[in-house]
């Protein structure tokens, strides 16, 4: 049986499980080709929280992981011994390394035979490579989910590098489609300012996701569903909770309903759809990026009525709804509750056919040339 390492962010990203779904579904998705899947994770922090590792080790545990946490030196913490870890590198077919995670330089990795960066943070990704501040060099092939990416029209750098596209992978057998709740329900998990700051580049700045939400603020107010977010919010965004609340929205903690995978898991199940915005850059730059989130409510049969970033890549109009103003929200809301049969069976026909890990993975696989 040949050998994949997948690494990203899980320990450096604890008590959020829609995160730890994006290194799962990878991972998993692998092991379902017939791959036996080491996941590899670097802690950033010299003294990681125990909470940190606790977290790593509960997830990986659960989902019947080979695991190595190792700290920057590359000494593991958790899970595989130094011995394990260097044995499984070097019978290594492949590395997927989802944003870069692991430095190339690391030393146990050179004796793997391919790299694969996987970008999920497009536009941040190529514009942070152009400014110096992240350097992409050291891999054998680059895949972004940013689907417009070198297309007319799309203003994310390619930087000289031969990007590829990839859609975002789901292991279908993970998000069975269950029966909805009574109430029609929108919803979705979201931080307030998302993971970065404002960028600017070549004159333009771009946005974050809390300015996206500001413009469909009143979306409640206007529309007869209920509206809930588990939202991650700073005490000192204090108006912008206030304005959210005033105009109807119900917010949740996510670390009470989304903390592990299966907590997050339940909480999209238990909604009838999702809504939400994406990040400033994805919009402004007509990436063509989906969120990998979207891609879980797909699968769970839940539709998604969504900002619109460009082509996406798969079929728009039943099971996915795309806006590009609250006016065209409130439409779309009212158009996936009118005929929502419709809509969950859309949803969950674009999971199975065009984001179920099989046919991502092996497309991945043909193209830098690896077999189980």
């Amino acid at each position: 049986m040949k050998t994949v390492i997948v690494s990203g962010a899980l320990a450096n990203k604890p008590l959020n499980g829609g995160e730890a779904w994006v290194r799962l579904s990878w991972a998993r998705g692998m092991q379902r080709l017939g791959f036996r899947v080491c996941f590899v994770e670097q802690i950033a922090d010299a003294t990681p929280a125990p909470a940190a590792l606790d977290y790593f080790e509960r997830v990986t545990r659960a989902f019947d992981l080979s695991a190595c946490l190792i700290d920057k030196d590359g000494s593991p913490l958790r899970g595989m011994s130094r011995g394990e870890l260097r044995d499984a590198a070097g019978s290594a077919e492949l590395l997927i390394n989802i944003s870069g995670h692991l430095p190339a330089s690391l030393e146990v990795l050179r004796t793997v035979r391919r790299t694969v960066y996987v970008d999920i943070d497009p536009g941040y990704t190529q514009i942070w490579n152009e400014q110096g501040c992240l350097p992409l060099e050291g891999h054998d092939s680059y895949y972004t989910i940013a689907n417009n990416i070198g297309r007319p029209g799309c203003s994310i750098p390619t930087g000289n590098i031969a990007w590829r596209t990839i859609l975002q992978p789901v292991v279908l057998d993970d998000w069975p489609v269950v029966p909805p709740p009574g109430e029609m329900k929108f919803t979705t998990v979201a931080a307030w300012r998302g993971s970065f700051g404002t960028v600017t580049h070549a004159g333009q700045t771009f946005g974050q996701k809390v300015h996206e939400f500001r413009k469909v603020i009143e979306l409640p107010k206007m529309s007869k569903f209920k509206f809930e977010i588990a939202l991650l919010i700073h005490p000192g965004d204090v108006k912008d909770h206030e304005a959210l609340l005033a105009n109807g929205w119900s917010l949740l903690d996510p670390q009470e309903v989304a903390a592990d995978p299966e907590d997050f898991r339940r909480y999209v199940q238990n909604s009838s759809a999702e809504f939400s915005v994406a990040q400033g850059m994805y919009v402004q730059t007509r990436s063509g990026w989906f969120s990998d989130r979207s891609v879980r409510y797909l699968a769970s049969g839940r539709p998604v009525l969504v900002q619109a970033t460009g082509d996406l890549g798969v079929p728009v109009g039943e099971g996915i709804i795309t806006f590009t103003s609250i006016d065209e929200a409130v439409a779309g809301a009212e158009r996936i509750a009118r005929d929502y049969t419709l809509h969950a069976a859309a949803a969950r026909r674009i999971a199975v056919d065009h984001f179920d890990s099989g046919k991502v993975l092996t497309k991945l696989c043909d193209q830098v040339g690896v077999r189980p």
